[in-house]
């Protein structure tokens, strides 16, 4: 069952959920692209491990402390009249650390088979890139890395939390950004923006300059994910979507949903 949504849908962006379907869209788009560039370019999988930590106790993304407070015994009273009756009550306060958290992310890279030089990097951001201070500067470095060189980067934004990567003179707002920063082009990119409202686009993959682009329809690619994962009988579309949706927005998907007869 497809998704009641014509484009993303915003209920996969719940952090309960959206790791597992960054997983699958990345496999999902490594089965799309390895039979339209072999023999001569291999499509890998990999994964870097990112160590951050929440310092203001507030992403929910991150492992948080329980509220844990220690208290003074308040038991027999003469076993506290043995004490001294002027010191000072003392209680211990509930205070969060800076906890290292290790997160695995997955990204994908296009080589040439007989170099293994990267043609091109592929990655899906995270909520960690986009709303974690330490893990979007990790990501920025890499970010800049791959800008600096002659790789092609693609970066899909399937996320309308957190805040967008940079691109200079960025006055248009999209809930959902592709961008497709060619090594050859530099610094100019094609970004191409969409809301909620909007259909997915197709796009083409640059490689080397004589070879052909292949495509990626990304809106058969995110069907494709919404129907394998099974969110169809996962998700409570009576409850509102996390992140929350602007007024409007929310008033929108409500519309659509109470049509399919998912919300009532």
């Amino acid at each position: 069952m497809p998704s009641p949504f014509p484009g993303i849908d915003p209920y996969l962006e719940h952090p309960n959920f959206w790791s597992e379907v960054h997983n699958f869209l990345i496999v999902a788009i490594a089965h799309s692209l390895i039979p339209q560039v072999r023999p001569k370019y291999r499509v890998a999988i990999e994964k870097r491990i990112d160590e951050v930590s929440d310092r203001n106790g507030s992403d929910s993304l991150l492992v948080g402390i329980p509220d844990v407070g220690i208290q003074r015994y308040k038991g027999n009273r003469n076993l506290l009249e043995m004490e001294d009756e002027t010191r000072d009550e003392t209680r211990a306060i509930t205070v969060t650390l800076p906890v290292p958290q290790h997160i695995k992310q997955s990204y994908l890279e296009i080589r040439d088979l007989a170099s293994q030089e990267v043609i091109a990097a592929i990655e899906i951001l995270s909520p960690v890139n986009k709303r974690n201070r330490e893990g979007r500067e990790i990501y920025l470095q890499k970010r800049r890395r791959i800008l600096g060189s002659l790789t092609h980067l693609i970066e899909i934004d399937f996320l309308r939390g957190g805040q967008p990567m940079p691109i200079v003179n960025d006055r248009d707002r999209f809930d959902y950004r592709v961008l497709i920063a060619r090594g050859d082009r530099r610094p100019q990119a094609s970004l191409y923006g969409f809301n909620l409202r909007d259909s997915l686009p197709c796009i083409s993959i640059p490689l080397q300059s004589t070879d052909r682009e292949p495509i990626l329809d990304l809106q058969s690619l995110f069907d494709e994910v919404y129907d394998r994962g099974g969110y169809d009988y996962v998700i409570d579309y009576s409850q509102n979507p996390v992140p929350a949706l602007s007024e409007t927005d929310l008033d929108w998907a409500i519309a659509l949903l109470e049509r399919v007869g998912l919300r009532s």
